[in-house]
């Protein structure tokens, strides 16, 4: 009786260990940014992401698991706060480009609320167009391999380069004149007024 008790002992670990870690649902609830979107490049960017992690298993997370971080934002500085219960427990740093979680931060008995804050403050890239990646979180397994279904990316737009309308070309009809002519009022030409005298003259003369 007691060799069977040992090999009922040996099969259930074995079975434990076959049996592979169910990962956590990882929900993305709320996210800010300052300033709002949309990012502008080369300047910084501040962002809070709050997570809620749902179990799947026995337990929040798996123990053996791990949460990987990427940024697109450059000289990033992270602070990753792990909820309890609505309230604080464990905290972590990092800068670069990733940042990662240890799975034993994020694994309680599943009557607990286990959630999460992840803030980043870094630079957006110069000459970025398009969309960028903020942040993007994925469980990686104990094989170093991504679990399916647990990639959250979170991307904003970034603005385009502010340019200065160009001048609109305004074009000035020539100044068109119109001669004005003059009306001159008839004077009294002297050759005629000469004349005139002349032929008064004569006449009288003829009268004596």
């Amino acid at each position: 009786m007691p060799g069977s008790h040992v090999l009922f002992g040996i099969v259930f670990l074995s079975l434990l260990v076959l049996v592979p870690a169910v990962p956590a649902t990882i929900v993305l609830s709320t996210a800010a940014f300052t300033p709002d979107a949309p990012l502008v490049p080369d300047t910084r960017q501040h962002v809070v992401a709050h997570y809620t992690i749902i179990p799947s298993g026995a337990t929040t997370f798996a123990r053996g698991h791990e949460l990987q971080m990427e940024t697109g934002l450059l000289d990033a500085r992270w602070n990753i706060q792990v909820t309890l219960d609505g309230r604080n427990a464990a905290q972590q740093g990092a800068t670069g480009s990733a940042a990662f979680v240890n799975g034993e931060l994020l694994s309680y008995s599943t009557n607990h609320d286990v959630g999460m804050v992840v803030t980043i403050d870094g630079m957006v890239p110069p000459g970025t167009t398009g969309q960028l990646i903020v942040l993007k979180v994925e469980e990686i397994d104990n094989s170093g391999q991504v679990v399916p279904g647990s990639v959250i990316t979170l991307s904003q737009p970034v603005a385009g380069a502010v340019t200065t309308a160009p001048p609109v070309p305004t074009t000035t009809a020539p100044l068109v004149t119109t001669a004005v002519p003059v009306t001159k009022t008839p004077g009294f030409a002297a050759p005629q007024a000469l004349l005139g005298c002349c032929a008064a003259i004569l006449l009288f003369l003829r009268r004596f």
